[in-house]
């Protein structure tokens, strides 16, 4: 074990032999920060309502006939911080070591804001990433409330970095958000509903290095209703997975954060959120087919 420590609380609640951090394939790292959430707040407990509802999460995988686990997956400890600028340089560093030490990261939200600092880190490692996001608002703003960190304003952040956003199940956004991205590159959820090949269009814009930020609120608050800022009319399970796979498939998902968890006495969206982050997992490694299972 290095100086990253299981804390008591590991995702899927699986034991130390696979979930050391030397032998895992994967890093798991929580970012519990909302600290610009201007609707409903509670998603700086998002991480550990998610990591515990893994635990009920079953390790074999039906559609891959499989037990994704077993590739290893190291929970790291949380990135703490005061302010999103603190958390974000936190995370990037967090990162980049991971990433020097041949993992696949997959961070935990938190508000949005901070997919930024995961992102840079890949941004610097992959000269050819592209973003994938999955959400229900485009998030261009420059700036909310006088703060260009605001999660709000993540999308806008991330185009200063990489030159290509893919933006899938959109249904809010603000007029000034309207030309702040290729409009090829924005995909509204009323077209998705109608369009048999949107898939298909998704992953024709994407490049060959694809990072993977999942707002929750993409998915209809009818299955997704946790969120600090949900929206009607979403995308469904198969939907999501759908889209996960066919990118896994055709693209190589070299990293990944599912962000705005904000639990409730409901745990049904805990689990759906876990459930999510290990399907994510499993797709990412089994499709890019980069890292070896271990022995099954």
């Amino acid at each position: 074990m290095n100086s990253e420590t299981v804390g008591a609380e590991v995702f899927l609640g699986i034991s130390a032999e696979f979930s050391n951090y030397e032998n895992s394939n994967v890093a798991i790292l929580p970012i519990p920060f909302d600290g610009t959430s201007t609707f409903m707040k509670g998603a700086d407990e998002g991480p550990r309502a998610l990591i515990r509802a893994s635990q009920q999460v079953e390790l074999y995988d039906i559609e891959t006939k499989s037990e994704p686990y077993k590739i290893g997956i190291h929970t790291a400890s949380p990135v703490a911080g005061e302010t999103g600028i603190a958390v974000n340089r936190e995370a990037e560093t967090r990162v980049t070591k991971f990433l020097n030490d041949g993992k696949f990261v997959l961070s935990l939200g938190g508000e949005h804001s901070v997919s930024l600092g995961p992102i840079r880190a890949h941004a610097v490692r992959y000269k050819n990433l592209s973003i994938l996001q999955l959400d229900a608002h485009t998030d261009l703003r420059n700036e909310y409330q006088g703060d260009p960190l605001n999660h709000a304003c993540i999308m806008a952040r991330c185009l200063e970095i990489v030159p290509t956003v893919v933006q899938v199940g959109i249904r809010s956004m603000d007029a000034c958000e309207v030309s702040q991205n290729s409009a090829e590159n924005i995909f509204y959820a009323e077209q998705i509903v109608v369009d048999k090949h949107w898939i298909e269009k998704v992953v024709s814009r994407c490049t060959d290095e694809v990072y993977v930020t999942i707002d929750l609120d993409v998915l209809d608050p009818g299955i997704m209703p946790s969120t600090g800022t949900p929206e009607p009319g979403g995308l469904g399970w198969y939907d999501v997975l759908s889209l996960l796979r066919t990118v896994s498939q055709r693209c190589k998902i070299v990293g990944a954060d599912i962000v705005e968890l904000c639990p409730s006495s409901d745990q049904g969206p805990d689990f759906l959120a876990a459930k999510l982050a290990y399907k994510l997992i499993n797709y990412s490694k089994a499709y890019n087919g980069k890292l070896e299972r271990r022995s099954q």
